[in-house]
């Protein structure tokens, strides 16, 4: 009998920022694939709509409550989920920030709700999960970055700093706990919609200028991160680690197009 490839039937996949945005399209694509959920926010109440659409698909999901900056709430969140399913496969490490604001300007709490939200806190959850994968050998997390993982822009210094770190971190976890059959890759989404981002999306110009320097000539549509983030979840990725997958419509080849009108800072 052929195995069914990208098949998650039997798994269960944590999924943090799961109140909205690329947390529910991660947790659909996951649970369509035939994953079961866990799924967090800062308020349990926030997350109630979502578990009554995965479990119509015939999917179980979990709601469980989590502050990322709280060390104590992370590890109550992995209890839980262990408690609830006997065990943890994926990791989708979501959960994040932004604060748009010149260098100048940044104060000592924007950097560090920024840093402590993207990048302290991914690092103690995966820490927590990976106890309880290592010792059934076996886990997959998915650190969430950024196009900016590997790009800087104006406007949002905390931000890129703190997703270049995931991308490093997500290089340090893979060589660390490969020995264990564990996979740590870090999916870095480019230009798409998001709540954090929605403002940007209101200027036409932008929009046009942004649109130019993609070689695909679009913004991402959050459908476009199912493939990817069901692969990496997935048996099919056990011989990739520790690597960054761009997801962003070409504009990581750096291309500045000749049309463009006006260089939007």
């Amino acid at each position: 009998m052929v195995k069914k490839m990208f098949d998650l039937t039997g798994k269960v996949a944590i999924i943090t920022g799961a109140s909205r945005g690329l947390g529910q399209y991660f947790g659909r694509a996951l649970a369509s694939a035939g994953a079961d959920l866990v799924i967090t926010s800062r308020s349990i109440n926030s997350l109630e709509k979502f578990r009554e659409e995965i479990e119509s698909m015939g999917r179980k999901a979990f709601p469980v409550e989590l502050d990322v900056c709280d060390y104590n709430s992370i590890q109550q969140m992995v209890e839980k989920a262990y408690e609830e399913y006997g065990k943890i496969d994926i990791l989708v490490n979501n959960a994040g920030c932004n604060i748009r604001k010149p260098a100048l300007d940044i104060t000592w709490d924007d950097w560090n709700t920024v840093l402590d939200t993207n990048l302290r806190g991914s690092f103690f959850i995966a820490q927590a999960v990976a106890r309880k994968m290592i010792p059934r050998n076996y886990g997959r997390v998915i650190n969430i970055g950024s196009v900016t993982s590997v790009f800087g822009y104006a406007g949002i210094t905390p931000y890129c700093a703190s997703r270049g770190g995931v991308k490093q971190m997500t290089m340090s976890l893979a060589d660390e706990w490969g020995k264990y059959g564990i996979t740590v890759n870090c999916l870095a989404p480019g230009w798409f919609k998001t709540e954090q981002n929605k403002i940007l999306y209101e200027d036409k110009e932008w929009v046009e200028y942004i649109c130019d320097r993609i070689p695909l000539k679009r913004p991402g549509q959050p459908d476009d991160l199912n493939g990817i983030i069901v692969f990496l979840a997935s048996d099919e990725s056990e011989y990739m680690t520790g690597q960054t997958i761009l997801v962003d419509g070409g504009i990581s080849t750096g291309a500045t197009r000749a049309t463009s009108k006006k260089q939007v800072k």
